[in-house]
C-alpha cells in the first residue's frame, strides 16, 4: 500500500544512466535557481521603506539611491560568481570554495551559514506568498501559518518527483511573474506621464520621529539587501546545466541580475512616485497593483503571480540545500544518509529535512515576514564573504593569465560584501540576527562532532587481515509466550548452533505459565525452561533483566545469542493485527555489547 501511494505521488524509478537527462536548459534553470533571487524584490523595496518610515515622510526619498547603491553591489556579485561558474564548473558553493582554497574551519562556517540561508528562505519566501495572498483576501489571515505549511509540503512533492519535472511546472509561474511586474511597471510609468504625479498623503502622526540618521540609512540598506539573495545559487548547481555548462551557467547569471535591475528598480521607483507607504496588512506591490490598477482583473493577476513565485522561490533552496548536504554528508559532516539519491535521482532525505526545518520555523514564528526577516541577511553576505575570498586565494595561489584581474574582481567583491556583512551584523544584531550568529559555530560544532563519530567509526572497523577471535561458548537464550510450532522450529534450529539452551517465559499469568511447564516437560525435557516474575504484567522488561544478569556472568570471549520466534503473515497488513513484542526486544537488546539478536521467522501458509 505504501510502495503504491509513493508511486502515485512521486512516480516510479529512474535508473541512474538518466541522471544524464535531468540537465536543465537555460530557461528551465532560470526558473529553478533564479526563482529566490527573482522574488525578492517582492519584498526588498518593503523591507527598505519599514525601516525609512519611522523617520517620517522627509526619509522616505533615501529609498532611490538605497535601491541604487543594492543594485551596485549586485553587480560587483555578478561579475565575481561568474568568475566563480567558471572556475568550478562541477558547482562552486561557498563551502567548497572556502573549504578547498581557505580550509576545512572557514568551509564549514560557509556551509552552515549556507544551511541558514536556504532554511530560511523557504521559510521567508512561502512567508511572502501567503502575505500577498492575506493582501488580496483578507479573510484568509488568521490561516496564514496552515497555508503556508500546506505550499511548503506542495513543493517537497514536487521536487521528490525530480528536477526536470520540477523545473517544467516551476517554469510558468516564474515566466508569468516577471511579465506581471513588467505590466506593472511599463502601466504605471505610463500614467505618470499622462496624469504626472499624484499628490502625498498625510504620514500618521505616530510614524514620525526625529529624522533621518546614518544609522537608520545603513538600516534600511541591510533590510533591503535581501533582495540579493540567491544570487550564488547559479554558481553553486553548475552541473545541473546542458553542455557546455559553465557557458549556459553564466549567461543564465547574467539574464537574471537583468532581470532583478529592472524589478526591483522599477518598484522601489514607483513605491516612490505614488508615495507607498508600508502596511502590516498590505504588501507595497499590493499598494502599486491597486493604485494604478485599482482592484481589478489585472491587480489580481498581480498579485496571485507574485504569490505564486514567492512560493516558488522556496524552490531555489530545494535545488540547493540537498546539494549541499549531500556533499557535507560525502566529506563526514552531515548524516551520511543525505548524501544518497532517492528513487527519482534526487536528494530525497535533503529535501524532506529541508522542509521538516522550515515547517518548524513557520509554526514559532506565526508565519511572519518581518519576524523572519532580520534572520536572514547575515547568513548570505557571510557565505559571499568566504566564497570571495576563496576565489581571492585561489587566483593567488595559481597565478594563471590575468590572474590580477580576475583577483582584484573577486577582492572587491570580498571587501564590499565584508562590509555589507558588518553592516547587516550590527543594524539586525537585537531584531534577531545574534540568533543565526550564534547558531553558525554552534552548526559547525555539530559538524566536528559528526566527523569525529565517522573517523573513529571507521578507526573501529578498519580490517587488515587480522585474526578475529571466535567466541569459545555460545549460550542461547529462546524468550517464548507459549509452545507452538514457531517455537519449535526456533528449538530445533538453536540446537545446530549450541548445546546450551534455555528458554524464558514471562509470568504475566500464573496459571497459564503453569500449564506451559507442564507442557514444556512433556515435549522438550532436555531444554530448561525459566518462568520469570512479571507482578506489574510487563513481558520485556523481565526477559531484559534476565539476559542482562547472564551477560554479566560470561566469560570475555562467551557470547549470547537471542533467538526470536517470529510467524510471518501471508498479507502485509495482517501483521499489524498482532503484537510486535519481538520487534521491541529486538530494539531494546541491539545496544547490549555480548548479545546477539537474530529472528527465527515461520511463514503462515494460509
Amino acid at each position: 500500500m505504501f510502495k503504491y501511494f509513493k508511486r502515485l505521488l512521486i512516480g516510479k524509478p529512474k535508473n541512474t544512466n538518466q541522471l544524464i537527462n535531468e540537465r536543465l536548459s537555460k530557461k528551465k534553470a532560470l526558473a529553478v535557481f533564479s526563482s529566490d533571487a527573482l522574488s525578492s524584490v517582492a519584498y526588498a523595496t518593503e523591507e527598505i521603506l519599514l525601516v525609512l518610515v519611522l523617520a517620517g515622510a522627509v526619509a522616505l526619498p533615501y529609498s532611490l539611491p538605497i535601491a541604487a547603491a543594492i543594485l551596485g553591489l549586485l553587480a560587483i556579485l555578478v561579475l565575481s560568481y561568474r568568475q566563480t561558474i567558471y572556475a568550478y564548473p562541477s558547482g562552486g558553493g561557498a563551502y567548497i570554495v572556502a573549504k578547498e582554497n581557505l580550509g576545512t574551519n572557514p568551509g564549514l562556517v560557509a556551509g552552515a551559514a549556507l544551511i541558514i540561508d536556504y532554511i530560511l528562505t523557504v521559510a521567508v519566501s512561502v512567508a511572502a506568498g501567503v502575505a500577498a495572498i492575506t493582501s488580496a483576501f483578507p479573510a484568509l489571515h488568521d490561516h496564514k501559518v496552515f497555508i503556508a505549511l500546506f505550499f511548503i509540503w506542495i513543493l517537497t512533492l514536487l521536487n521528490l518527483r525530480g528536477i526536470t519535472e520540477s523545473a517544467t511546472i516551476f517554469a510558468l509561474p516564474t515566466y508569468l511573474f516577471i511579465f506581471s511586474i513588467i505590466l506593472l511597471l511599463g502601466t504605471g510609468i505610463f500614467k505618470l506621464t499622462m496624469y504626472g504625479q499624484p499628490p502625498a498623503p498625510p504620514m500618521p502622526a505616530a510614524s514620525i520621529s526625529s529624522g533621518v540618521t546614518v544609522f537608520l540609512i545603513l538600516k534600511a540598506f541591510s533590510a533591503g539587501c535581501t533582495a540579493l539573495t540567491g544570487v550564488e545559487a547559479i554558481s553553486n548547481g553548475v552541473p545541473a546545466f546542458k553542455k557546455p555548462e559553465s557557458r549556459n551557467a553564466a549567461i543564465t547569471l547574467i539574464i537574471m541580475a537583468s532581470i532583478i535591475v529592472i524589478l526591483f528598480g522599477g518598484i522601489t521607483f514607483l513605491a516612490n512616485i505614488y508615495h507607498i507607504l508600508p502596511s502590516t496588512t498590505e504588501t507595497v506591490i499590493s499598494q502599486i497593483a491597486a493604485t494604478v490598477f485599482g482592484r481589478n482583473i489585472f491587480y489580481y493577476f498581480i498579485q496571485i503571480s507574485t504569490a505564486m513565485i514567492l512560493f516558488l522561490a522556496a524552490n531555489t533552496s530545494f535545488a540547493g540545500f540537498p546539494m549541499l548536504a549531500s556533499v557535507l554528508g560525502k566529506d563526514g559532516f552531515l548524516p551520511r544518509q543525505l548524501a544518497m539519491r532517492g528513487d527519482r535521482l534526487v536528494y530525497s532525505n535533503g529535501i524532506i529535512t529541508l522542509a521538516a526545518i522550515a515547517s518548524l520555523l513557520i509554526i514559532l514564528f506565526k508565519g511572519e515576514v518581518h519576524a523572519l526577516i532580520p534572520l536572514y541577511a547575515v547568513g548570505v553576505f557571510l557565505s559571499f564573504t568566504l566564497s570571495q575570498s576563496g576565489m581571492v586565494k585561489r587566483w593567488i595561489s595559481q597565478k594563471h593569465s590575468g590572474w590580477y584581474w580576475h583577483a582584484l574582481i573577486n577582492g572587491v567583491g570580498m571587501v564590499v560584501t565584508g562590509i555589507v556583512l558588518i553592516v547587516i551584523a550590527v543594524t539586525k544584531f537585537i531584531s534577531g540576527a545574534w540568533i543565526v550568529i550564534a547558531l553558525i559555530p554552534i552548526l559547525v560544532i555539530f559538524f566536528k562532532k559528526i566527523h569525529e563519530h565517522y573517523i573513529n567509526i571507521a578507526k573501529e572497523l578498519a580490517f587488515h587481515g587480522e585474526t578475529i577471535e571466535e567466541p569459545t561458548r555460545q549460550k542461547i537464550i529462546i524468550p517464548i509466550a507459549s509452545l507452538t510450532r514457531v517455537v519449535a522450529q526456533t528449538v530445533d534450529y538453536a540446537k545446530t548452533l549450541s548445546p546450551d539452551i534455555v528458554a524464558v517465559h514471562a509470568g504475566v499469568d500464573e496459571e497459564k505459565a503453569e500449564r506451559l511447564k507442564k507442557k514444556w516437560e512433556e515435549y522438550e525435557p532436555d531444554i530448561p525452561l525459566v518462568i520469570l516474575a512479571s507482578p506489574y504484567r510487563s513481558i520485556l522488561d523481565p526477559i531484559i533483566n534476565y539476559i542482562d544478569e547472564q551477560e554479566k556472568l560470561t566469560a570475555p570471549r562467551e557470547l549470547i545469542t537471542v533467538l526470536v520466534p517470529e510467524f510471518v503473515t501471508r498479507k502485509r497488513w495482517q501483521y499489524f493485527l498482532h503484537n510486535q513484542t519481538g520487534l521491541m526486544l529486538k530494539t531494546a537488546l541491539l545496544l547490549r555489547k555480548n548479545v546477539v539478536v537474530a529472528s527465527v521467522p515461520y511463514h503462515i501458509r494460509h
